[in-house]
């Protein structure tokens, strides 16, 4: 019987994939995780109901592990393009390492269910509100350990229409992601018990987060500025060829000239080379251009300081002083290697993979009357790291290069989370991408213009800044992990009374 409670949270984790851009059927989020609560609560294993604690952790873990193996594949099976495409891996080691990378963020998720297996109580409406606290805690700790990968947090999956993208400004995405969690447990409480209550406590807690979405958090400052986003479209297998190098710096250049703005955006890494390596007139002659429009120009390269220390970077130049930002939250096995995985890198062929961190606070470049915090790609992915340049900055940029991962969900599931982003900080959110999704993205999580992707173009946008705090912007994650850690507590407690 075990077997087939773990097929099926297999198979509901797999459709939660449909939740997420491209497809944002935000509803099938909660159904999902409705078939996970009813398989760990009401609809568990005798194991999970009357045997002892360890046992019923885990038989919990069991049932979240298979949901989350199955969310993993469908959701980010795009990593095998970079491994086997991209970096040359062998097809089936390039398979085999994404079905462990897969398991392994399976395991938050085993977590939560352990959680749960082990506290809850045999009350449907208690046992709802444990569910939505140990999800939330798995969540966000995958959000962190091993320097982190919370991509498709279910919070993610509540971009606007949703009525919970209104408490993001307030708890951010893991605290979405908990009570989406709570919704979803409470529904399934209320038929499972027959019991009207935990339903109406659902239906309050979307009332409350639709009421929240009409709150302004933030407001306009300064003048609009006019930008100019950048898709080059440089397919990745050319990309790092020397010889296709004077080629890209042309299709730089070129770009910048037939777009002029008070601010033009090129994508991580468009120069595909240290800067100082850049041919002596170059430099110049790309500052000399945005000064001539009237602006400055921010294109992702790669800076080398006095130590000889690699940096991923943004680098300004034009009518402000020159200006660069070094990208501190770098992609394990991407842009460094962890202890131990030497080995990965005889396997793929990655370039520029040995980096070095940025500091992990830097000044907003203060650019076209506005103080502009750059994150590059993976970035913003951790929000609570981009709520460092608050309330100081008033625009945030992304820069990113998803060409490693093709024509995939990469792009698509990337341009949600730049809109929890935007949610979360109250600020635009402007995104110039090599081969797509380029974008702008307003405070209240709305994509503003877009460009379609593989498509060499330009996105010409007026903006303007934001200033002010969200709650979330104040206090981060500590309001909603609060709440799930006191809620575990308490269910600690009544545990221990029981035994």
């Amino acid at each position: 019987m075990g077997w087939r409670k773990q097929g099926a949270a297999f198979l509901a984790g797999g459709a939660s994939v449909l939740a997420y851009a491209p497809f944002e059927l935000f509803p099938v989020a909660a159904v999902s995780l409705g078939v996970l609560f009813w398989l760990l609560g009401p609809g568990a294993p005798a194991s999970l109901c009357a045997d002892s604690r360890g046992r019923r952790a885990r038989g919990g873990f069991g049932i979240g592990f298979a949901w989350g193996l199955g969310a993993m594949l469908a959701g980010v099976s795009w990593l095998y393009v970079a491994l086997n495409r991209f970096g040359g891996m062998p097809m089936p080691l390039a398979a085999l390492a994404v079905l462990l990378f897969c398991a392994f963020m399976g395991l938050f998720a085993g977590f939560s269910g352990a959680l749960f297996g082990a506290l809850r109580q045999g009350r449907a409406g208690r046992d709802a509100l444990l569910f939505a606290a140990a999800w939330l805690l798995g969540e966000w700790v995958r959000g962190w350990a091993f320097t982190g990968f919370p991509w498709l947090a279910s919070g993610y999956s509540q971009s606007p229409p949703s009525p919970l993208a209104g408490f993001a400004p307030v708890f951010g995405v893991f605290g979405v992601g908990g009570l989406l969690a709570a919704v979803a447990a409470l529904a399934v409480a209320a038929v499972g018990a027959r019991n009207w209550r935990p339903a109406l406590v659902a239906v309050l807690i979307l009332a409350a987060g639709a009421g929240l979405r009409g709150v302004a958090w933030t407001a306009p400052v300064g003048e609009p500025v006019r930008v100019a986003l950048l898709q080059p479209n440089i397919e990745q297998s050319l990309k790092w060829r020397p010889e296709m190098l004077q080629r890209w710096l042309e299709v730089n250049l070129s770009m910048l000239r037939d777009n002029p703005a008070q601010l033009v955006v090129l994508p991580e890494t468009t120069i595909p080379l240290l800067i100082d390596h850049l041919p002596p007139d170059y430099r110049e002659a790309l500052a000399r251009t945005a000064a001539g429009h009237g602006g400055d120009v921010i294109f992702g390269t790669f800076v080398r300081d006095d130590a000889g220390r690699i940096f991923n970077a943004a680098v300004s130049l034009g009518s402000a002083p020159p200006a660069f930002y070094a990208k501190q939250h770098l992609v394990p096995f991407g842009e460094y290697s962890p202890p131990l995985f030497s080995w990965f890198y005889a396997l793929a062929s990655i370039p520029m993979a040995d980096q070095t961190r940025g500091a992990a606070r830097q000044p907003p470049m203060a650019l076209a009357g506005q103080k502009v915090a750059v994150n590059i790609c993976y970035e913003d992915v951790f929000g609570e790291e981009l709520i460092r340049s608050l309330p100081e900055a008033t625009l945030l940029l992304n820069l990113s290069n998803l060409a490693w991962y093709g024509d995939s969900f990469a792009q698509p599931q990337h341009l949600q989370i730049a809109r929890l982003r935007a949610l979360e900080t109250g600020r635009p959110m402007l995104r110039s991408t090599n081969t797509g999704m380029t974008a702008l993205v307003m405070p209240d999580g709305q994509v503003a213009d877009v460009l379609p992707p593989f498509k060499a173009d330009a996105l010409h946008v007026e903006v303007r800044g934001y200033q002010g705090l969200t709650p979330y912007a104040r206090w981060g994650n500590v309001p909603a992990v609060g709440v799930a850690l006191a809620v575990l507590a308490a269910a600690a407690v009544a545990a221990r009374r029981r035994a």
